[in-house]
């Protein structure tokens, strides 16, 4: 109750969002955007991106198109500064929206604000939340870009293991691609050797979040989770097109389209979902305008599936990490203490538990009894799973049934947390074994999807 009443404060309080301008430049070193956002009476905002430009041909960001992504990409980053306030009105004084794409822009954001809506009891609804003005006229861009050949991917790499499953899969089927890494740190740096990937080969892109904006987290204003990945698809959109890449491959699987709450749609992976995957490219197609394609490689698949086939890809178990507290710290390791650790633990226990398992992780979480509350939300034996991004309750119970069968096969003692389980609750079929299935509902081209089973089923 109380954060309601702090949400309608500064609704009344605030009753605007500005998004100011959008600037863009380049030297020999980089290309720069900036973004000015205001709450009047409280702040302004900076929002800062920087992309590398190494020994990269990048096109020229001065086309009226590729300015138009520009703006776009600011129309995502706003969400990050207007959670603070969550005025009722946004003003857009640097471009034009139709109705169409308002209604677009508002079903983003509030979704992909569904989490922190719910975790700050916020009590609104998709037509009230937000409105959108445009100060300018609607002006027609000029798209000339049919004559470029398109060809060949990025892959924004993440430090996780499904980012890795995609680069082996298109290195194997011997496709050419870039990795695109966002604020990198030793962790992806090493994943993209790892995989083969020179510095030449490696798009860096520098966000910073500005000052005011954390000074404000710190303080009683509102806070919380936004969409990552839709900054993501805009950004890695935008230097799809600079280099002439076709394909942008995404690592997000099905498992992503689970809701976090039971019964409603409050999905912490909402822009990792299959519905922003086709609401993004819908939009990109209609008002981008550019020969790029936006999709999830790993799509067809579920987190065991994943799981199943990194395994075997024992050069990176030492490097790959996905602990989201880990990564504040000044070296990236695995906390071993939150839902993130847990579920990664949990989801490669039925291929690489216990020796191997144990040596990447420092630990047995496993006989943690203190992962117990955590344990049981992952598995679906609490009203709502960890606000993270973790797998489906239907392969979290499937990989403790089996490793739980695959201890007891070899007479081996049941560590804390798989004891417990098997004491309070039924094992699932594994004969009903999920790691066969293949979602046929995917962006991917009939290659793309015979190079993924191949590398998913074979051995099988």
């Amino acid at each position: 109750m109380e954060n309601l009443l702090k949400f309608e404060k500064f609704r009344e309080k605030y009753k605007e969002f500005w998004y100011n301008s959008y600037l863009s430049s380049e030297d020999e070193k980089a290309i720069y955007l900036e973004y000015e956002f205001e709450i009047p009476k409280l702040t302004k905002f900076h929002a800062k991106i920087s992309i590398d430009k190494k020994e990269f041909n990048f096109k020229s960001i001065n086309t009226e198109a590729t300015q138009n992504i520009i703006f776009n990409i600011g129309l995502i980053e706003l969400i990050s500064y207007w959670k603070c306030t969550c005025s009722p009105k946004v003003v857009i004084k640097c471009g034009y929206l139709n109705e169409e794409q308002k209604r677009w822009w508002k079903k983003l954001y509030f979704y992909g604000l569904g989490e922190l809506f719910y975790r700050n009891e916020i009590k609104t609804d998709i037509q009230s939340f937000m409105e959108i003005e445009c100060t300018h006229k609607k002006s027609e861009f000029n798209y000339n870009t049919s004559l470029d050949d398109y060809s060949g991917y990025i892959v924004p790499i993440g430090g996780g293991k499904d980012s890795v499953v995609t680069l082996e899969v298109l290195k194997q089927n011997k496709q050419e691609y870039y990795g695109l890494i966002i604020n990198p740190k030793p962790v992806t740096l090493k994943c993209a050797e790892i995989a083969g990937l020179e510095d030449n080969s490696i798009i860096e892109v520098h966000r910073k979040i500005d000052k005011n904006l954390i000074d404000l987290n710190e303080k009683e204003y509102i806070n919380g989770h936004t969409p990552f990945s839709a900054m993501l698809a805009f950004v890695s959109y935008l230097v799809a097109h600079l280099l002439s890449k076709k394909y942008i491959a995404l690592s997000n699987e099905v498992s992503s389209n689970e809701a976090n709450v039971m019964g409603e749609k409050i999905n912490h992976q909402y822009s990792k979902s299959y519905e922003f995957e086709c609401d993004f490219e819908n939009y990109a197609n209609k008002y981008l305008k550019v020969p790029v394609k936006y999709f999830s490689f790993l799509r067809p698949l579920n987190e065991l599936q994943i799981a199943k086939v990194f395994s075997k890809y024992e050069k990176y178990h030492q490097t790959f990490k996905s602990c989201n507290v880990g990564s504040k710290e000044k070296e990236w390791k695995w906390c071993c203490k939150c839902a993130k650790c847990l579920f990664a633990f949990t989801i490669l226990s039925p291929y690489l538990y216990k020796e191997k398992l144990v040596s990447i992780f420092g630990t047995d979480m496993f006989e943690n009894k203190e992962l117990l509350n955590i344990f049981l939300e992952l598995s679906g034996k609490s009203k709502t799973k960890p606000f993270d991004c973790v797998g489906t309750f239907e392969e979290v119970n499937f990989a403790i049934s089996r490793t739980i069968q695959n201890l007891e096969r070899a007479g081996q003692k049941l560590p804390y947390l798989l004891q417990y389980y098997k004491n309070h609750y039924k094992l699932v079929d594994i004969t009903n074994d999920i790691t066969k299935r293949y979602n046929e509902e995917n962006n991917l081209t009939n290659k793309q999807n015979e190079m993924l089973r191949k590398e998913v089923f074979s051995g099988d």
